[in-house]
């Protein structure tokens, strides 16, 4: 055991670990499993994969996020003024909602299995996101092919979607990764 009392097992493929010695000196026989992403062969195209737990939207997450990003527009700052416009109130920075998204997919799909964030297409957001809302995150894998360039690497194709508490899409992206194969990453 090390000093911080976890086994000291060598590393098998997946991220399970053989037996290291329990603190009274006999073998452990447990297999250690670490969380991780989804390697390129483990993404299936029939799965809806829900990011859960939800996260909700709290005034200080906006204007936190909304300030550190130099963005100035009042419909995320200014409660007096955002309240003569259409929603009749603040809306979450949209950028915070996209972040959020795609950032509640990763230990489910592409923690310490992505290569590159190749890029986004279409995003979306078909409805506000206000304070106190909460966002749930799915995904669903669109396309998936082998890198013709990069060996032991394949591209996948991911539509994010979120909705709020009451099931409205509020936000929507297509992403491509670049993740590892099974075989290159062992």
């Amino acid at each position: 055991m090390n000093e911080d009392g976890f086994s000291e097992g060598g590393v098998l493929a997946g991220g399970v670990t053989d037996a290291g010695d329990n603190d009274d000196g006999r073998a452990d026989e447990r297999r250690t499993i670490e969380q991780r992403g989804l390697y390129y062969e483990e993404f299936d195209l029939a799965a809806r994969y829900l990011h859960r737990p939800g996260r909700t939207v709290t005034e200080a997450d906006n204007v936190l996020f909304t300030t550190l990003t130099m963005n100035t527009q009042s419909l995320h700052l200014d409660a007096a003024w955002a309240a003569t416009q259409p929603f009749g109130r603040r809306l979450v920075n949209s950028m915070f909602t996209l972040s959020t998204l795609v950032g509640s997919s990763v230990a489910q799909l592409t923690q310490g299995t992505i290569v590159a964030n190749l890029g986004f297409g279409e995003v979306t957001f078909p409805h506000p996101l206000f304070h106190g809302d909460t966002l749930y995150s799915e995904t669903v894998v669109t396309g998936r092919r082998l890198s013709a360039s990069r060996p032991g690497q394949g591209l996948v194709t991911l539509s994010h979607t979120g909705r709020n508490q009451g099931g409205d899409v509020v936000a929507t992206a297509v992403r491509t990764v670049l993740v590892w194969c099974q075989v290159a990453a062992s």
